[in-house]
């Protein structure tokens, strides 16, 4: 039976905005975010032998491991529980009929009104070796911004964890070197989480002073 996508918040106007003035023509439009909901097999494809061989190889703990398989725009992804990310990671790398030798960086997503899994974490994998792709989603509370680093088992993470903790607060625990990659060491915030005020702010570039954007151009 096939589930019913997560519906984890409203959105009013064209991108979200509140407490300004809608220019967008789209002010009256409310409707639903929702994600993607777990996918009934079979999946398709490569798709099967894959998530085959991974219940495989965890056994009895696969269903605590992996709570959820997504197949959505024909891309797999596996939602996988932060404490085993690091183990379902190496899984894929090193075993001989998965093979998933490359991560191509880390992604970060702010969902605010998903109580308990505000913030994820998107890796991309590639097999090489087989010529797949899937993708590995790791999800966090704000209360509790917090995964482990995948810089053991996929040192190409380095940058893209650091990135990720700049710009949405997740601290990757373990990493060696977790710091600012973007924005100065001493900037105050997240500035790609949904909650990051806009405006306030003004830039200076090659010499030139850019007003923040909540001054730059005002609507009547």
């Amino acid at each position: 039976m096939t589930e019913q996508p997560d519906v984890i918040g409203v959105r009013r106007g064209m991108f979200g905005a509140r407490g300004t003035g809608d220019t967008s023509g789209y002010g009256r439009l409310v409707r639903p975010v929702t994600l993607p909901a777990g996918s009934p097999r079979p999946y398709g494809g490569y798709f099967d032998a894959v998530v085959d061989r991974l219940a495989e190889l965890l056994g009895a703990d696969f269903d605590d491991c992996v709570p959820r398989v997504v197949v959505h725009r024909d891309q797999l992804t596996l939602e996988v529980a932060r404490d085993a990310l690091p183990r379902v990671a190496q899984l894929l790398r090193d075993d001989a009929e998965l093979r998933f030798e490359f991560c191509a960086g880390v992604s970060g997503v702010h969902f605010p009104d998903d109580t308990g899994r505000e913030l994820r974490a998107y890796y991309p994998l590639m097999s090489i070796t087989h010529g797949r792709r899937i993708g590995l989603e790791a999800a966090c509370p704000d209360a509790d911004p917090h995964l482990p680093s995948l810089f053991s088992v996929y040192p190409t993470v380095d940058w893209h964890e650091r990135e990720t903790y700049d710009f949405f607060g997740i601290v990757f625990d373990g990493h060696p070197g977790l710091t600012r990659i973007e924005m100065p060491d001493d900037w105050v915030g997240h500035p790609q989480r949904k909650d990051y005020p806009l405006g306030g702010i003004p830039v200076e570039f090659r010499g030139a002073q850019i007003p923040p954007p909540d001054e730059r151009r005002a609507y009547s």
